[in-house]
């Protein structure tokens, strides 16, 4: 496993700039977290440091596989 500096991979900071607005950022996430509840096997990153799914979810939002649409 990689090591990270802080509490949580990815931080906010890291997050802030895949959307227009943190509502948004917010949206997406518990979406595609959902997604990944009930579809364990749909995960699009190869090895998640996260073992809930809104942990990876972020962990996708963040390698960019998940696009957020910023209208």
């Amino acid at each position: 496993m990689t090591e990270y500096e802080g509490i949580r991979f990815p931080a906010i900071d890291q997050l802030d700039k895949k959307a227009s607005s943190k509502y948004k950022l917010v949206i997406a996430t518990a979406i595609r977290a959902r997604q990944i509840k009930y579809h364990p096997d749909c995960i699009l990153i190869e090895k998640p440091v996260s073992k809930k799914p809104i942990g990876r979810a972020l962990e996708e939002i963040y390698e960019n596989k998940i696009e957020i649409e910023n209208k």
